[in-house]
């Protein structure tokens, strides 16, 4: 593959992510409580921050106070049921695609 065609497979993975988060948020607002609700609504929360790579765990971001700067460093990647679907979509097309 091309540098252009990585570079569009890696941006069409991350909105497959984050459209996947949106979506299965949104569905799971309007499902009662249960076990479909869980799948659309529980996430895999990864993240790195202060206590270094952590997964389900709340990771406060690393701070570094200057003089006149405030910097904050963290982050945090959250994947649920629909995104983790979306992103198997994506590849199971760009494999049938471009191989």
């Amino acid at each position: 593959m091309r540098d252009k065609e990585i570079r569009f497979v890696i941006f069409s993975l991350l909105m497959a992510a984050i459209i996947g988060g949106f979506v299965g948020e949104f569905i799971g607002s309007y499902l009662p409580e249960g076990a479909v609700k869980t799948l659309f609504v529980k996430s895999l929360d990864i993240g790195i921050g202060q206590r270094g790579l952590a997964v389900n765990e709340i990771q406060e971001p690393v701070y570094i106070n200057l003089y006149s700067i405030s910097l904050a460093f963290g982050l945090l990647i959250k994947i649920n049921f629909v995104s983790l679907l979306l992103i198997i979509l994506v590849i199971i097309y760009f494999k049938w695609w471009y191989l």
